[in-house]
């Protein structure tokens, strides 16, 4: 496809790895001939990394300010992480393109390249994410874990320097960023991922050029289970407040689907494993995501909820 005119501006947030994914978009969209340009957004979610994420304004910090710059005219494609985008999403604007979803699943490195199980007693972990947290005091309460923010190459150096004895990352922003370093692929058993975690996704206002000029680049397969996973984060509500995990991936067939929901602590959780048919899979999605919340996940939610707008206070 060619566009004529004026290239496509393309809206990213500045950090290495969110540079690398709209880059590829970039690469992409260009062999498909379609010029584009890069013009960098800087979020609140980069200007205020003296604070858990939780602490700012709610789930989708890092997208917000890209949204207002779409709507105002300032950009016409935006480049994200997908399990950075809310469920809840302003009606002028489309997901228009789901890419191939790279590995979805928590990478930990340690500065001895040892194995979580082989860590001492009261070492210290580093994660920004309350899940990983969650699920790492329910898989071994005697480590220490302390909040870890900034950008990879500053996450890096911290665990080099010896703040840290390990970090946790996604595994695919180290396969984005073309880095190949020793450490331990997490099970999505113990670990539930993100919903959505390992996915780029192509956000375009509605019926335009460039929602057009992108849907080459989408992965039905992906799309299907990225949707699986946010239709049951959507029931359970929470965002980035709660501790939660939803994993669906095409096995055969069949779609396996793993979701929880846990306890800030870690000590309490509710957790759901499960083959569906991909036919029926938003009926079968919103059965889980229900099921999910009446055997106790809601009442987890609202725990989580409500312990940090008591912080907050």
């Amino acid at each position: 496809m060619r566009i004529t005119g004026k290239p496509l501006r393309i809206g990213t947030r500045g950090s290495k790895l969110a540079l690398a994914q709209a880059n590829l978009v970039k690469d992409l969209l260009s062999k498909n001939g379609v010029p584009t340009e890069i013009k960098i957004i800087k979020t609140s979610g980069d200007t205020f990394t003296d604070r858990p994420l939780h602490e700012l304004q709610g789930f989708g910090v890092f997208v917000r300010e890209i949204d207002d710059s779409m709507l105002a005219g300032e950009i016409d494609i935006a480049v994200h992480s997908m399990k950075d985008v809310p469920t809840e999403r302003p009606a002028q604007l489309t997901i228009a393109a789901v890419m191939k979803r790279d590995s979805p699943y928590d990478f930990l490195l340690t500065r001895e390249e040892k194995k979580l199980k082989d860590l001492p007693k009261g070492a210290i972990i580093g994660t920004t994410s309350l899940r990983r947290r969650s699920q790492l005091s329910r898989f071994r309460d005697d480590l220490v874990i302390k909040e870890l923010r900034g950008n990879i190459d500053t996450r890096l150096r911290k665990l080099k320097d010896g703040q840290y004895d390990g970090i946790f990352l996604a595994e695919a922003g180290l396969e984005r960023l073309k880095w190949d370093l020793p450490g331990e692929r997490l099970s999505p058993d113990d670990f539930v991922p993100s919903a959505n975690q390992g996915t780029v996704v192509i956000v375009t206002r509605k019926e335009g050029e460039a929602q057009i000029a992108v849907q080459v680049l989408n992965d039905e397969q992906t799309r299907l289970e990225t949707r699986i996973e946010r239709i049951i984060i959507g029931i359970l509500g929470g965002g980035c407040l709660v501790p939660i995990g939803a994993f669906a991936k095409m096995e055969g067939n069949e779609i396996h689907i793993r979701t929880e929901v846990l306890s800030v602590d870690g000590k309490r959780d509710v957790k759901i494993d499960e083959f569906i048919n991909p036919a029926e899979y938003e009926k079968e999605a919103t059965r889980i995501g229900t099921e999910l919340n009446n055997k106790g996940g809601g009442r987890l939610v609202e725990e989580a909820v409500k312990m940090f707008a008591a912080k907050r206070g």
